[in-house]
């Protein structure tokens, strides 16, 4: 026969150990149906099995004083592999009452068992056998095979809840004894089915409510999504808000520089107006004395004429400018109302979500009733359960009672009576398990309460977020109104520019025509000058009779030349007068060619 490694013995002891706690533990927690304490005696075995299992195989080190052997080492270690496990670690290394590493490493496990994690931290222990092999020898049951199997069984502690004191407990001067009469077989086992029946029954209630959590963790996480999605659709509008305005103040700035254009545009015109008033004038004046003077206003015009037709080629570009920011307003009015048309679809969308969390509240509002109705039917029915167990209580000393003085009167009628006590036992054991399984119903009964109320408080939560997004909405429309009202001042403004500068322009036609005017007299001044160049006049002496009436001329009659034809009439022969701009006075035309007639005062003047 082939000679069993010892180790391997011990590692399999101690996992099957490890398998019969961690299964008494699990099936006795769930039909006591409540949090477990400290003195609960499974859950202490299942502390004393896994510190075996942790110290199987554990090296010693050398102290100054004595060798060193303890399973706080590797525990501490789970604090550099697993980020999580620093807050257990720091809180067991303030507690006052521990002294020895023992001590804490039993704190340790307590609280990793009330986390809930106990299976996650070491696993990240196996998983780094490198760093164990510093601790443990080769052939220990945490650097072999049986040491994950131990970590894949306590995940199943998670479905158990604890409440554990270790601040008070003395746990240096523990002493670790394994009770093996826990885990054998007994009369009491007969049972187990009925048991493993309600402990699937409670295991399919646990997965239930986990998967009730789920969905509500999915709707709260899609609302934070929506919330997410409201917040950046705000930050957009701001946005867009703020570009509006920046907009406003610079086609604010662009119509106060108009403005002053066009005011400096005005000036200019006046100016010149009033320039070529005197200037006409003057001209004129200077032509009735010399001919020297009408073509330096001949070249003057025409300079100013230049000038004139650059003004208006300004004039005409400034307007088309004008025109060009008029198309680019009302693009900008165009986005500004399909901006706002948008903004008011997303308030009418938002209206319809607070609705129907109204809807929803309302129907948690009504279930909680419905619940709260339920606890109250089910706390009368506990108590009158509570009053009968009283009852048979009371019942049932008075029949031990008779009991007792029926075995001293009569011995005959001990059969009878054992079997009447019997069955008042099984009436009461039945009733217990009743009483029992209603406590059970009650438990879950205050979960579902404790879940829908944290449902409600999210829900009311989301809804008072809701509200403030929907005010905050509402101001911002409130600032697009008030925008828009800005908006419709600036076009009036505009339009009233618009009219001044069409104004402007009729002032500008009238100004050319009058221009155009002066242009043609001085063709005419320039077409009665070239007349004279070729003629001369008569002298005095010779020209004394009148071409037409052929008198002699007189201080009544004078002498009146034309520029054209070079003939003298007299002034009565001349009564053809035409009217001038120019001049005030109307001039007297010749009869023949309907040329300007210059009175003649002296042979000496031409």
């Amino acid at each position: 026969l082939a000679v069993k490694d010892p180790t391997a013995v011990e590692r399999a002891n101690l996992l099957n150990m490890a398998k019969l706690s961690i299964k008494g533990l699990i099936e006795s927690a769930l039909s006591f149906g409540r949090t477990l304490d400290s003195d609960y005696p499974p859950l202490q075995q299942f502390f004393v099995v896994m510190e075996h299992c942790l110290k199987h195989g554990l090296k010693v080190r050398k102290s100054f004083l004595s060798y060193n052997k303890t399973i706080w080492g590797p525990l501490e270690l789970v604090e550099k592999l697993y980020p999580e496990a620093e807050e257990i670690a720091a809180s067991v290394r303030d507690l006052p009452g521990l002294k020895t590493p023992l001590g804490r490493a039993r704190a340790w496990l307590r609280l990793a068992l009330m986390q809930k994690k106990m299976a996650d931290y070491l696993r990240c222990l196996i998983i780094q056998r490198d760093l164990l092999s510093e601790f443990y020898e080769y052939h220990a049951l945490m650097m072999e095979e049986e040491g994950a199997v131990i970590v894949g069984l306590l995940v199943g502690l998670n479905v158990i809840d604890a409440n554990l004191c270790v601040k008070g407990e003395d746990l240096d001067s523990q002493v670790g004894v394994i009770d093996f009469s826990v885990y054998l077989k007994s009369d009491d086992d007969i049972g187990g089915k009925e048991r493993n029946v309600q402990i699937a029954a409670i295991l399919d209630q646990k997965n239930y409510v986990e998967e009730l959590n789920r969905q509500l963790n999915s709707t709260v996480s899609s609302l934070h999504a929506r919330v997410d999605s409201l917040e950046k659709s705000n930050t957009k509008l701001i946005e867009e808000l703020a570009i509006a305005k920046n907009n406003i103040i610079k086609l604010q700035e662009e119509n106060h520089q108009l403005r002053s254009e066009n005011t400096l545009i005005l000036m200019k015109t006046q100016h010149h107006l009033e320039a070529t008033k005197v200037d006409v004038e003057a001209e004129l004046q200077t032509y009735k004395h010399s001919r020297q003077g009408l073509d330096e206003m001949y070249t003057e015009a025409r300079r100013q004429l230049r000038e004139e037709a650059q003004l208006r080629q300004d004039m005409e570009n400034e307007l088309v400018v004008q025109v060009s920011m008029k198309h680019e307003i009302e693009l900008a009015m165009k986005l500004l109302e399909k901006d706002i048309h948008e903004k008011q679809d997303t308030l009418i969308g938002l209206r319809q979500q607070l609705d129907e969390v109204k809807a929803i509240n309302v129907e948690m509002y009504q279930k909680l009733q419905v619940s709260e109705d339920a606890m109250k039917e089910k706390n009368e029915i506990i108590s009158r359960l509570e009053d009968k167990t009283n009852q048979i209580n009371a019942t049932m000393k008075q029949l031990e009672q008779r009991l007792q003085q029926a075995e001293k009167a009569q011995m005959d009628a001990e059969a009878e009576d054992e079997k009447l006590k019997q069955e008042y036992v099984n009436k009461s054991e039945s009733l217990q398990n009743e009483f029992s399984q209603k406590e059970k119903q009650l438990l879950q009964l205050e979960t579902d309460l404790k879940i829908e109320k944290e449902w409600r408080q999210t829900l009311e939560d989301d809804l008072q977020k809701e509200k403030e997004t929907v005010s905050h909405l509402k101001a911002e429309t409130q600032e697009i109104v008030n925008l828009k009202k800005e908006f419709l001042k600036l076009q009036e403004k505009n339009k009233q520019l618009k009219s001044i500068c069409e104004d402007q322009e009729a002032a500008l036609q009238e100004l050319a025509s009058k221009l155009s005017e002066s242009k043609l007299k001085i063709e005419d001044i320039k077409e009665a000058n070239k007349a004279l160049q070729g003629q001369v006049w008569l002298k005095d002496k010779e020209a004394t009779h009148c071409k037409l009436c052929e008198k002699e001329f007189s201080l009544s009659k004078r002498k009146h030349h034309c520029r054209n034809c070079g003939e003298i009439f007299c002034n009565a022969c001349s009564d053809n007068e035409l009217p001038l701009p120019s001049s005030p006075k109307p001039v007297r035309v010749c009869d023949s060619c309907h040329a300007i007639l210059i009175q003649r005062c002296s042979s000496t003047v031409p």
